[in-house]
């Protein structure tokens, strides 16, 4: 009999005693419930390998930018390992913000002012002991936009400046109108649809650094917005770059996939509630616009945008102000390479909303769908609190862009 069979047997005869005196159930000590076990694992293995764990979909139109992303940024086209346990998408949603650890970082904060009258807090990562880029005037920068209540706090945006420190590159945290604790100077705060302030923000870092390497990479709301603004202004941009990771592509979908009974229970009333969160701060001043007992009673994110939203930026209905912030209406213009990640089963940004069809049209557009990961979820790892699928994609992707950018930027 060869030795690996009697180590099996010993194992198997071990693990049932001890399976025994742990539980005192007699069926293990048969061995049947340790089949049974053993069974379901081997049964759940071949289903998590068959159906769960798929490499992701890489839709690009362009040969050259598609052969660049599988030489340097070769991520997104090995196989997704979601977590075993938790592969769902609206698991991986829930839980990533208490999963994830949250690096430390140390922030120099720069309040600008703008034409309106208003302030934007940046949160800046100058990582001035790169040993790659000692040069500051030539160290890449990262401008990172955070989602929809999102700060330089969260854990997302944290790992993508790990990420970036160990690169050597320098980051930027663009923290949207009276979010990072700032004061509101006028009764102003932001949307998706609105680029102004992200076309200030983009114009005061470059001028700082105009010979430094620049991109940007946006989540979640803060990627709808990039992606606007890219769409907009097409090859007029000191941005070289873009990453946009679970961008709302369709506000429509969004919203009507968020108003499904259990998405609103575990999402889209917290959501809520953070928005009106953000600006109940800032209630004194904004009173001067709005009617806030109205906007305090929304009980959905369509509600609040409604009343509040949509009104503040001089949209004659919600329709029209959801049609205005979808990127997928700009996505044809986006002038620079721009690599988009999105899973399939998120609820923010249904799978079938992300406009595939358009991306094909667009040589400068790249999507990797996954058909796991959830909205900014992504885990990956028995217990992933550290990198994620996503923050993998970052790294790779924008190293790729500043070390080997110039292979593709001339296409």
């Amino acid at each position: 009999r060869p030795p690996c069979a009697m180590d099996w047997k010993v194992l198997t005869r071990e693990l049932s005693l001890y399976l025994e005196s742990q539980v005192r159930v007699g069926l293990f000590g048969s061995g049947v419930g340790l089949s049974l076990v053993l069974g379901f694992g081997v049964a759940y293995a071949c289903y998590y390998l068959n159906s769960i764990a798929k490499r992701p979909q890489l839709v690009a139109s362009n040969d050259r930018f598609c052969r660049f992303l599988e030489e340097y940024c070769p991520v997104v086209t090995e196989t997704y390992y979601p977590t075993i346990w938790c592969w769902e998408g609206r698991v991986q949603t829930l839980l990533r913000p208490f999963i994830t650890s949250r690096p430390q970082v140390q922030y120099r904060n720069e309040l600008i002012k703008t034409a309106d009258g208003g302030q934007i807090s940046l949160d800046w990562f100058d990582n001035n002991d790169s040993l790659y880029y000692p040069d500051a005037s030539t160290r890449p920068t990262v401008l990172l936009l955070p989602g929809l209540t999102g700060t330089s706090k969260e854990s997302y945006i944290l790992h993508m400046i790990h990420q970036s420190e160990t690169l050597g590159y320098r980051c930027v945290v663009f923290n949207n109108r009276g979010i990072a604790g700032e004061d509101l100077l006028t009764p102003r705060t932001y949307c998706a649809a609105n680029t102004e302030d992200l076309e200030a923000v983009i114009h005061h870092v470059h001028s700082l650094h105009p010979s430094a390497p620049f991109m940007a990479a946006g989540v979640s709301m803060g990627g709808m917005l990039l992606l606007n603004y890219l769409g907009k202004t097409g090859r007029d941009t000191p941005l070289m770059a873009a990453a946009i990771f679970s961008a709302g592509w369709n506000v429509f979908e969004s919203v009507e996939s968020l108003e499904k009974p259990l998405n609103w229970l575990l999402f889209n009333y917290y959501l809520t509630t953070c928005l009106q969160s953000s600006i109940s701060r800032h209630r004194q001043m904004l009173e001067k616009l709005f009617d806030m007992d109205l906007v305090m009673k929304a009980r959905t994110v369509r509600e609040f945008d409604k009343q509040f939203t949509s009104v503040m930026f001089g949209y004659r209905s919600i329709d029209d102000y959801y049609e205005d912030a979808s990127p997928c209406r700009k996505l044809k213009s986006v002038g620079i390479p721009v690599l988009c990640l999105n899973s399939v089963d998120d609820v923010f940004s249904p799978g079938h909303a992300i406009p595939v069809e358009t991306a094909k049209q667009n040589a400068n557009v790249a999507l990797v769908l996954t058909s796991c990961g959830g909205h900014i979820g992504f885990l990956e790892g028995i217990w992933p609190r550290k990198c994620t699928y996503m923050d993998r994609v970052f790294k790779q992707f924008v190293q790729a862009m500043f070390e080997h950018g110039n292979k593709i930027l001339s296409m």
